[in-house]
């Protein structure tokens, strides 16, 4: 006697183990891998993130730095502008030798000259340096320098910076 489609299905036992109207484990277990790799990811990419951020930020036990203050030979030599050459051959009397390009006075007395002798590009002189044969830098206050014999005799030469424009 045959047997009914129910009867026959009843006995068909499926050789793999798993049923096959039931869905596939195949795609399950590679989204399920997917899901895992992506979590793995953005763990990592927020650790990263968060401690580049906490590193950049100063600790608060670290005292922040003040900026270092300029020597005035930095400073004469960063307000260094070539001077414009005389000629060589004109005599010029002793004041008109040099020209003041440029002041770096301090408070504690130091200062910074900037200034060009005989038409040469201008150089920085710092108080007390020789200038010229016989005549040293002085003082420098506010917009003037002078020049004299030695640091505390009295001033041969007075210079001083054209005014500012308006």
């Amino acid at each position: 006697m045959p047997l009914s489609s129910q009867a026959h299905r009843a006995l068909h036992v499926p050789l793999s183990g798993h049923d096959p109207a039931s869905p596939r484990l195949g795609p399950r277990l590679a989204a399920g891998l997917l899901a895992c790799a992506a979590a793995a990811s953005l763990t990592y990419w927020g650790l990263q993130i968060t401690t580049s951020t906490l590193s950049a930020q100063p600790s608060p036990a670290t005292p922040a730095r003040l900026p270092e203050v300029a020597s005035p030979e930095q400073i004469a030599r960063l307000l260094a502008a070539p001077a414009a050459r005389a000629d060589a051959n004109a005599a010029a009397p002793t004041s008109g030798r040099f020209q003041l390009t440029g002041v770096a006075a301090g408070v504690s007395g130091r200062g910074v000259a900037i200034i060009s002798v005989d038409g040469r590009p201008a150089r920085p002189f710092t108080v007390g340096l020789p200038v010229a044969e016989g005549l040293l830098l002085q003082s420098v206050q506010g917009r003037r320098a002078q020049l004299g014999p030695d640091r505390k005799g009295p001033a041969t030469v007075v210079l001083e910076l054209p005014p500012l424009p308006k």
